[in-house]
């Protein structure tokens, strides 16, 4: 399962130097001006699974794939860009090919960087915001009423396209709306990636600070921005860039000095899998062991689906370890031999750790 991830903000508020060190590369042009990003960089960095480590040592194989984000740097967005303004609909058309938006929002001084429009870190996000509702709001306009008797489906479809409406001219995001039953869910879900609006999509936010920010309390600028903390992250894309020309000892060292446990791009994917509900099971071969990314609640047919398709359609059961009862047993032989390996059918719904081996009749 793929996972895209949409770097989004006002221009010169750090965007390409993000996305640049989160891939350890320079790939984006970071400048001074607005606008310099102006076709999207694009790059897939690996989120290091540590565990995977364990497992290679223990099955013995070299052949190590961890999971990975596509990450998706977009041109700097203006006031105005929902009806072209700057490159506003190059903009616009890139985000709704991600799976999520990652706004990142400027919280760092600096007088020597132009701030194009922008005030402070709440503004900037009020303002990219509204430029997104603005534009579903022009996607819902576009939907014509068909004319005659309507069924009872093209009735709730009218419906919620009216509630959208409602929504986005309070000034409020479609992912924040709440549905009364099952039902309701599936529609909105439908309706929204038919026409592809923007402001259904999951959010998690940036905040690029100074080194020295780095160690502020999360909760209380989530606060002051209005958000939940748990969908942001405080990254200084300066500090990121010069830690990633370090070697891996250097680079504990550096982010043990600041008490931080995970370099950002680890803190980002973590905020990314809770943001999309996401969690990961492993499986550890002779050829190879890797993490597999899946949605939460996923049951195990569809797990092996995401392997291969035809894993899905002929599977028949799985075996099953947890992480830690396979390290404890050192492999597959041992936890055989201790009988920590369950066998689950189509309805087992798939556990954080799940070591997995698929027996499929294919």
């Amino acid at each position: 399962m793929s996972l895209s991830v949409g770097i989004v903000g006002l221009p010169n508020v750090g965007k390409s130097t993000l996305f640049n060190a989160l891939l350890k590369k320079q790939i984006a042009l970071s400048a001074n001006y607005p606008f310099a990003t102006i076709d999207p960089n694009i790059g897939v960095v690996e989120i290091i699974d540590e565990r995977l480590f364990t497992l290679a040592s223990i099955v013995k194989t070299q052949i190590i794939k961890h999971p990975t984000i596509k990450f998706i740097d977009i041109a700097g967005l203006v006031k105005g860009a929902s009806q072209g303004e700057g490159l506003g609909n190059q903009f616009l058309a890139h985000i709704r090919e991600t799976d999520l938006i990652c706004h990142c929002l400027r919280g760092f001084s600096d007088s020597s960087i132009i701030r194009e429009g922008s005030i402070d870190p709440k503004t900037d996000l009020e303002t990219t915001r509204t430029e997104l509702q603005l534009a579903d709001l022009a996607t819902l306009d576009k939907q014509i009423l068909k004319k005659g008797k309507l069924t009872d489906g093209e009735k709730k479809r009218w419906q919620l396209f009216e509630t959208f409406k409602d929504y986005l001219n309070k000034g409020m995001n479609l992912n924040q709306l709440v549905f009364k039953s099952e039902e309701e869910r599936i529609l909105n879900f439908n309706l929204t990636k038919e026409l592809n609006l923007l402001t259904s999509k999951p959010e998690i936010f940036v905040v690029n600070v100074a080194d020295n920010g780095l160690t502020q309390d999360v909760g209380v600028l989530a606060k002051a921005l209005g958000l939940n903390f748990k969908r942001v992250v405080l990254i200084s894309a300066k500090f990121e860039s010069d830690l990633s020309l370090l070697d891996e000892e250097d680079q504990k060292e550096l982010l043990n000095s600041l008490d931080l446990k995970e370099n950002g791009l680890n803190r980002l994917a973590g905020v990314a899998y809770k943001a999309l509900n996401l969690q990961s099971f492993l499986t550890a071969g002779e050829k190879e062991v890797k993490a597999w990314t899946i949605r939460k609640g996923m049951k195990a047919p569809q797990a092996a689906g995401v392997i291969h398709s035809d894993f899905e359609k002929h599977f028949i059961k799985a075996k099953i370890i947890s992480f830690d009862d396979f390290v404890m047993t050192d492999g597959w032989k041992g936890a055989k031999e201790k009988g920590k390996i369950r066998l689950e059918g189509k309805n087992y719904v798939m556990r954080v750790g799940d070591i997995v081996e698929f027996v499929v009749n294919c």
